[in-house]
């Protein structure tokens, strides 16, 4: 209720301070048709974006269903390793040192920049010789937290966007309510304030001549 008088109060001061001319008028009205497209297209960015966020939100649920399945597979193969390899001979394979690294990709997504993570490894010469040397156990060892620590930065990636996307929304949401909810109701009653007013002057003048022309014509029957 406070709001609704405050935003009629602010209405009031501004259309005191308009300009009464048809320029103004059709400028007013130029106005509004430019923002009302401008809040047509925020409101068709904003539910693609929408779209995109429940698309992302879905595939990071599955994607959290296969951390958690890949995280048992991974310690399951490590105890099989760990068993047939001995203890310290597993922690000595396990401590060697992998040269991955991450590159990163900037997708834009409606104006939004989402970075895009993927994960290289430079290790192609040292792998061929850990094929030979290790166990079969180890080298699926190996593989099941290789593909877990990729699934790990995929959705840390699109956690990242998740958020993105949504503080994206948020600013939408913010941009299209005040176009929609202030501006365009103020310009519109400032378009109404100022074609009521000049029809009251187009009214005034017509009355405004007619007493002119009365006065005329009963001042040349005085003087015949």
């Amino acid at each position: 209720m406070n709001i609704s008088k405050s935003m009629a109060n602010g209405i009031l001061m501004a259309v005191n301070d308009v300009k009464i001319t048809r320029l103004e008028l059709i400028r007013t009205k130029s106005r509004i048709k430019v923002a009302s497209k401008g809040l047509s297209l925020l409101k068709m960015k904003r539910s693609r974006l929408i779209l995109e966020f429940f698309e992302l939100a879905k595939q990071i649920q599955l994607m959290n269903q296969n951390v958690v399945e890949y995280v048992s597979k991974a310690m399951d193969t490590s105890k099989i390793a760990e068993a047939q390899a001995g203890r310290l001979n597993f922690e000595r394979i396990a401590a060697r040192k992998r040269n991955e690294q991450i590159s990163v990709n900037v997708s834009n997504v409606m104006g939004v920049k989402i970075p895009n993570l993927n994960m290289k490894s430079n290790g192609n010469k040292s792998l061929k010789y850990e094929l030979i040397s290790v166990s079969a156990s180890i080298e699926d060892v190996r593989k099941n937290y290789t593909v877990l620590l990729t699934l790990l930065i995929e959705i840390a990636e699109k956690q990242n966007s998740l958020k993105r996307l949504l503080h994206e929304i948020e600013k939408l949401n913010r941009r299209s309510n005040a176009i929609e909810n202030i501006v365009v109701p103020k310009m519109q009653q400032r378009s109404k304030y100022i074609k009521q007013r000049l029809e009251d002057i187009e009214r005034d003048q017509i009355i405004s001549l007619k007493v002119i022309k009365r006065k005329i014509g009963n001042a040349n029957g005085q003087a015949n």
